[in-house]
C-alpha cells in the first residue's frame, strides 16, 4: 500500500481521473503564487511535469497557472492544512487538505474521522518522516534504482505500482534529485512531499475484516473535495 493511499481497482481509477486533475489544477494554482514561469519556479515545474504526463488538457493546465498567478484577476485562497489521527485499529494517518474556507473543512473532517480518531497537531507526525517522494519508471531495460538512488542523491527506494519505483529524499533535496534522475535511467512520473511512516503496521496483524474497514475509512477520507493527499501508517 505505501506510504500514500491510493484506491484500487480498475473502475476506482478511473473513476478519480477527473478528481486527479482537481488536484493537481490545486497544486499548480497554489505554486504558481511564486511565477508562472516553470523554468524559475521548480515547484511549479514539478506539478506542471506531473499534469503533463497524466495528459491533463492544455487548456485546463494554462488556466490553473494563470489562475494561480493572478493573470485572470480571480482571488485564489488555498490553504493546507494538514489532520493527524487514526483510522479503525489505530493505524496512524496524515491528511493533507488544500481548502479555501478551514471553517468548512475542519467539521467535515470531524464526522469523516469518527469511524477512527481525530487527533491534535502532532499526535501522529512523530511517527512520519517529512520527506521527498519521486515516482519513476525504468527508461531502458537493466536499469538499476538501487544504483540510480545512489548516484541521484536519494536517501532510499522502495518498489512503487506498475513496476515504478518510488525514489525517498530529503524534503529540500526532492527537486535536485528529480532532475538528475533521468541521466541514471529513469523517467520521473511525479514528485511531491509527503509523509513516510517510520512504525507502519503490518497488515498480516489485521484480520480481512479489520483490513477491509481500514480500506473503507480510507475510501470515504480520499473522497473528499479538499483533500489532496492521504498518508497511511501500513505497510506493504
Amino acid at each position: 500500500m505505501g506510504a500514500q493511499w491510493k484506491a484500487k481497482g480498475k473502475a476506482q481509477a478511473a473513476d478519480a481521473r477527473g478528481k486527479l486533475f482537481g488536484r493537481l489544477a490545486k497544486d499548480i494554482m497554489v505554486a504558481a503564487r511564486n511565477g508562472p514561469d516553470p523554468a524559475t519556479n521548480s515547484r511549479l515545474r514539478l506539478v506542471v511535469e506531473q499534469a503533463r504526463k497524466v495528459s491533463m488538457p492544455k487548456d485546463t493546465l494554462d488556466r490553473a497557472i494563470k489562475k494561480g498567478a493572478g493573470l485572470t484577476g480571480e482571488a485564489v485562497n488555498f490553504e493546507r492544512v494538514i489532520y493527524e489521527g487514526f483510522a479503525p485499529h489505530q493505524v496512524p494517518v496524515m491528511v493533507e487538505c488544500l481548502t479555501d474556507n478551514v471553517n468548512r473543512t475542519a467539521p467535515e473532517m470531524r464526522v469523516l474521522f469518527r469511524k477512527g480518531q481525530l487527533g491534535t497537531s502532532g499526535s501522529v507526525a512523530w511517527d512520519f518522516d517529512h520527506v521527498g517522494m519521486i515516482e519513476a519508471e525504468p527508461a531502458a531495460k537493466g536499469a538499476d534504482p538501487e544504483l540510480a538512488a545512489i548516484e541521484a542523491g536519494a536517501q532510499d527506494f522502495e518498489a512503487g505500482d506498475d513496476g515504478a519505483t518510488v525514489f525517498i529524499t530529503d524534503a529540500t533535496d526532492l527537486d535536485r534529485v528529480s532532475r538528475a534522475l533521468p541521466a541514471h535511467g529513469f523517467t520521473v512520473l511525479s514528485a511531491k512531499l509527503g509523509y513516510r511512516p517510520k512504525n507502519p503496521v503490518d497488515p498480516a496483524s489485521l484480520s480481512p475484516a479489520d483490513l477491509e474497514q481500514v480500506e473503507s475509512f480510507l475510501a470515504t477520507i480520499d473522497a473528499h473535495d479538499d483533500v489532496q493527499n492521504v498518508f497511511v501508517g501500513l505497510a506493504g
